[in-house]
């Protein structure tokens, strides 16, 4: 069921880092795979895992590029749309071992149930436009969050800290 679970109103410290907590892998290449939105569902499912106190794997992006019927693979995706696929279907996502990333869509590779794997039982959306703070309190209480921005003022960011305004849209 995609709710939106209450945000807790905690107090937000100076300095917050989950990768302080060891509960976030390094950060993948994409290559030429237009697939960032796969490689933050499977990250944030990653680091959710690892706070609940399992360990921190490496899952399969490719399994999502290449099964998420309602997305392009390598041509673009959303991650609402992968996260809403993953939760009806119960697909358990498999270790990036098994099903490593090649960079290009291939054909869906079907595991046996009995395949040990990554299923998502629930997840909240919310649109966190102009509430910073908001966003911050979520991420300190749920966990390393999937952000969907608009980027056409930043596509070519090389570096620093960016001095124009982002767009509203």
């Amino acid at each position: 069921a995609e709710g939106q679970r209450p945000i807790p109103n905690v107090s937000l410290p100076l300095r917050f880092d989950w990768r302080d907590k060891h509960v976030v892998n390094p950060v993948r290449n994409q290559e030429m795979c237009g697939g960032c939105w796969a490689f933050s569902v499977v990250s944030a499912i990653e680091s959710a895992r690892a706070i609940q106190g399992k360990s921190l794997d490496y899952l399969s992006v490719q399994q999502v590029i290449d099964c998420s019927f309602n997305n392009s693979g390598c041509l673009g995706g959303s991650p609402l749309c992968a996260l809403r696929w993953l939760n009806e279907t119960q697909l358990k996502l498999v270790a990036d071992s098994q099903y490593p990333f090649k960079a290009v869509n291939g054909q869906c590779r079907h595991f046996p149930q009995s395949q040990a794997g990554v299923s998502v039982k629930d997840f909240s959306a919310y649109n966190f436009r102009g509430q910073e703070d908001e966003m911050a309190r979520a991420l300190l209480s749920f966990g390393p969050l999937v952000v969907i921005v608009d980027a056409m003022s930043w596509q070519d960011y090389l570096g620093g800290i960016i001095q124009h305004h982002c767009s509203s849209g």
